[in-house]
C-alpha cells in the first residue's frame, strides 16, 4: 500500500509540474517587457519600436516598454540585451545597422548570428536623400557637381559610424563617384536635427524620420530609393530618375531576443508582432510615412540578417571602411 501511495504521489507531482509549466507558458508575458532601442529618441527605429510596443501592449494586456540606450553604433544596447536573461522580457529593436556591425568592428562582445533569436522583421522603408531647407542644391545633379568640384568640402550626417545611415551614404558616394566628409551622431534623430540646423550639408534618412521634416518645409528631398515615387512626395524623384539607377538601399526594422529564449516565447512574440502589424490603423500610420509593415517569420528574419551581414560586409570593404 505504501508503495502504491508513493507511486500515486509521484504521479500527482509530475502532473502538477506539467500543469505549472503549461500555466507559465500560457501567461507569458506575466510582467512588463522591455524593448531596447540602440539609438536616441526621434529616429525611425525609435518610432517603429514605440508604435509596435503600443499595439503589443493593447493586444497582450501587458506592458511593452521602450528604453533608449544610444551610442557606439548600437553596440551598447545590443550588448546589454545579449547579457540579459533569455526569458523574453528583454528584447532588442534594431535596424539594418545590425547587419553592418561585423563590417565596422574588429570584435563584438556577441556573435551577430549565433547569439540572437530573431523574432520578426517588423517594417521596411526606402531611404531618402535630404538637404537643409536653405541648401543651394535642388537636385542630385547639383549636389554631385559641387562635391566633384571640391571633394570632402560637403558634410554628410549619420546616426553613427557603421550605422545604416552611414553605409547608405557610403553607397551613394561610391555610385555617384564623389567624396563627402562623414559626421557621425548618436542616432538618426540627432543627425536629422543637425541637418535641419544646417550643421551638416546632406543626409540619407529612412522615410518615416524624414517625411515630417520635408512636409513641414524644414528640409528638402532630392531623391528616394523606392522603385516609384511616393504618393506622399510626388515631386521627389527616385534615384533612378535622378541618374543613379543602381541605388536601391532599403532599411528594415526588426525585433530580436537573446539566443536561448524558449521557442514557445519566440513563437508567441512573433504572433504578437504579426497581429500588431496586421492592424489597419498601424498599416495606415506606417504607409503615411513611406514605410511598409512586414511581420516575417523568425526563420525568414534569421536568413535575412545572415544574408545582409554578408552583403554589407562586401559594401563596407569596397568603401574602404576601416574596422575599429
Amino acid at each position: 500500500m505504501k508503495k502504491l501511495a508513493f507511486v500515486c504521489m509521484a504521479g500527482l507531482f509530475a502532473q502538477l509540474s506539467v500543469n505549472t509549466a503549461a500555466v507559465a507558458q500560457e501567461t507569458y508575458p506575466a510582467r512588463a517587457v522591455t524593448i531596447t532601442v540602440p539609438y536616441s529618441p526621434g529616429g525611425t527605429t525609435d518610432y517603429v519600436a514605440r508604435m509596435l510596443a503600443k499595439q503589443m501592449s493593447e493586444i497582450s494586456k501587458q506592458s511593452f516598454v521602450v528604453e533608449n540606450k544610444p551610442g557606439a553604433s548600437g553596440t551598447i544596447a545590443t550588448s546589454a540585451v545579449m547579457r540579459s536573461k533569455p526569458d523574453g522580457y528583454s528584447l532588442l529593436m534594431n535596424d539594418t545597422t545590425y547587419a553592418m556591425l561585423p563590417a565596422v568592428f574588429k570584435k563584438l562582445s556577441w556573435d551577430p548570428v549565433k547569439d540572437i533569436a530573431p523574432i520578426a522583421n517588423v517594417a521596411s522603408t526606402p531611404v531618402i536623400l535630404i538637404v537643409p531647407a536653405n541648401s543651394p542644391f535642388n537636385s542630385v545633379a547639383d549636389l554631385v557637381k559641387a562635391a566633384k568640384e571640391k571633394p570632402e568640402s560637403l558634410t554628410f550626417g549619420s546616426g553613427g559610424k557603421g550605422s545604416s545611415t552611414h553605409l547608405a551614404g557610403e553607397v551613394f558616394q561610391h555610385q555617384a563617384d564623389i567624396k563627402l566628409l562623414h559626421v557621425p551622431y548618436k542616432g538618426a534623430g540627432e543627425a536629422l536635427l543637425a541637418l535641419v540646423g544646417g550643421t551638416v550639408d546632406v543626409e540619407i534618412s529612412a522615410t518615416p524620420t524624414a517625411i515630417p521634416q520635408i512636409t513641414s518645409g524644414k528640409v528638402k528631398a532630392l531623391a528616394i530609393s523606392s522603385p516609384q515615387r511616393l504618393p506622399q512626395l510626388p515631386k521627389v524623384p527616385t534615384f533612378a530618375e535622378a541618374g543613379l539607377p543602381d541605388y536601391t538601399v532599403q532599411n528594415w526594422f526588426g525585433l530580436v531576443a537573446r539566443a536561448g529564449t524558449p521557442a514557445d516565447i519566440i513563437s508567441k512574440l512573433n504572433q504578437l508582432v504579426k497581429n500588431s502589424v496586421a492592424d489597419k490603423s498601424i498599416q495606415a500610420s506606417f504607409e503615411k510615412l513611406g514605410a511598409q509593415t512586414v511581420g516575417s517569420s523568425p526563420g525568414e528574419f534569421s536568413r535575412q540578417i545572415a544574408n545582409e551581414i554578408d552583403s554589407w560586409g562586401r559594401i563596407a570593404a569596397r568603401a574602404g571602411l576601416e574596422k575599429q
